[in-house]
């Protein structure tokens, strides 16, 4: 049987290919052949249509709305996360075989009609809606808030104040308004902090763009963007922008279902549709939704700003812990969204404890398998030498294979040792000016000492968590271990 699998996760770099790897050998182990469609943050190199047409049965495991769904139209579908592809790739394959099976002709004419594609629950498909904008907002959240980082290491934290106007330590700036003056009286520094800024002003109309996409497809990218835009000139925020991309894949897609003569077909989905959408979003978003959005939002920064003692450990505590939870799904982003959401109010501290939780669960179970290698299989020996880099580099998604082979035993671990990191964090008061990065960008880390001395804390947490549960209910971990016990025959 020829397969073929469409794999995407919202940030498009771990789980995305992950799941890929996992499907096709599902696919080979059960003899049969599946090709599989990475939509990753590097792009896609489609299925061609040859391959498509020869597929039995399709399978798409994605977090995020399937780019070109059209192209399956008709084929046998199978849906799941990008979790399940990684974690339980072997179901997803054995039921695309079943549905496959289900439209197998026994004669051309007397072929029954495909199965329709598994439907998803609303909450699924709301939170594929919402992981499909944070999913093209991210690129925009790491570009512009390192260019901003950079800026600051270069010019000093004055550079905001000379670009945008202030005072800064007692120094009054009138702020540079001609770009074309931006070189001589900013230089390079003042150069990185207005591209990094622009590009941080575009964060909540992505988001809201792309929400509307999900749900609407390219025409509800328009009016989520003018209400995203809307929603930062209100000052409702990341909020305004997450009900503004709702709200306007809701309207267009609405609109997308009045029957109209066909004369008139033509010419709804380039301007009746943008013009009604983006018109009604926009009425809706000032006068309706926009206010009320924006108190809670001013609320919601003012008790960021106000924590201190122990309401900040708490905060850092449950921040950490979600990072560890998933290991990069949706609790996880949801974490993460938060804090992205802190840094562009200025908190740079909530950021700092949300990325130090993330580079934890990798790193602790990469030194697990150093500490007590019998614990450990061989393949999961291996992922430890690759999860040293992805710890590193921010990447949590490096302690997937532990916690697909070893769950019940593994999350707690991840989830105990993000907590610890993420409240040392927030008691040391580290900041963080950047969005991703992980040790690279130490540089950028306020209080860099407290910042590591909260990574090696979670990390050691995690590693006693792990080998301790391993050591329950077990009296040899692996086949490996416990060859090595056994005498050797004389």
């Amino acid at each position: 049987m020829k397969l073929v699998a469409v794999t995407s996760c919202p940030t498009g770099i771990a789980h995305t290919y992950m799941a890929a790897e996992a499907l096709e050998q599902a696919a080979k182990n059960a003899g049969h052949e599946l090709v599989v469609e990475t939509q990753g943050a590097a792009g896609a190199e489609a299925l061609s249509p040859e391959q498509i047409a020869a597929a039995g049965a399709v399978v798409f495991a994605a977090d995020v709305e399937v780019r070109g769904k059209e192209r399956f139209a008709g084929k046998p579908t199978v849906i799941g996360s990008v979790k399940r592809g990684i974690n339980d790739a072997d179901g997803l394959v054995r039921e695309a075989l079943e549905a496959a099976a289900g439209v197998a002709p026994a004669a051309p004419a007397q072929a029954p009609p495909p199965r329709a594609p598994q439907a998803l629950g609303f909450a699924s498909r709301l939170r594929q809606w919402l992981m499909t904008g944070v999913s093209y907002m991210i690129p925009f959240v790491a570009a512009g808030g390192i260019l901003i980082a950079l800026s600051f290491v270069i010019g000093g934290a004055e550079i905001a104040a000379v670009v945008n106007g202030g005072t800064y330590e007692g120094t009054e700036h009138a702020g540079i308004s001609d770009l074309s003056q931006l070189w001589s009286q900013a230089g390079l520094a003042g150069i990185m902090f207005k591209i990094g800024a622009t590009a941080f002003e575009m964060l909540v109309p992505i988001l809201a763009g792309f929400i509307a996409f999900g749900m609407a497809d390219r025409m509800g990218i328009a009016p989520g963007v003018v209400g995203g835009l809307l929603a930062v000139a209100i000052g409702a925020g990341f909020l305004g922008g997450l009900v503004a991309g709702l709200l306007a894949g809701a309207v267009t897609m609405a609109l997308k279902k009045i029957k109209v003569p066909r004369g008139v077909a033509g010419v709804m989905p380039v301007v009746v549709i943008p013009l009604l959408s983006v018109f009604t979003v926009g009425l809706l978003m000032i006068v309706v939704f926009g206010p009320p959005i924006a108190g809670v939002q001013s609320g919601l920064t003012e008790w960021l700003d106000g924590l201190a003692g122990v309401n900040a450990v708490l905060l850092g505590a449950l921040l950490g812990a979600m990072m560890g939870f998933d290991l990069g799904g949706p609790v996880n982003k949801v974490a993460y969204l938060f804090g992205t959401g802190a840094l562009v109010s200025g908190n740079l501290t909530v950021m700092a404890a949300v990325m130090v939780a993330g580079m934890v669960p990798p790193l602790g179970l990469a030194l697990a398998t150093l500490v007590r290698r019998a614990l450990f299989s061989q393949a999961e020996r291996q992922a430890g030498e690759a999860a040293w880099l992805l710890g590193l580099s921010f990447i949590t998604e490096g302690a997937i294979p532990f916690a697909a082979a070893d769950l019940f035993r593994v999350i707690p671990a991840t989830v105990a040792g993000g907590a610890t990191a993420g409240a040392v964090s927030m008691a040391f008061g580290a900041t963080l000016r950047a969005p991703h990065g992980g040790i690279w960008v130490i540089g950028l880390i306020g209080n860099p000492l407290g910042y590591l001395v909260a990574l090696v804390a979670g990390s050691l947490v995690t590693t006693g968590v792990v080998v301790a549960a391993k050591h329950v209910g077990r009296r040899t971990a692996t086949p490996e271990a416990a060859a090595a016990r056994q005498p050797v025959a004389a």
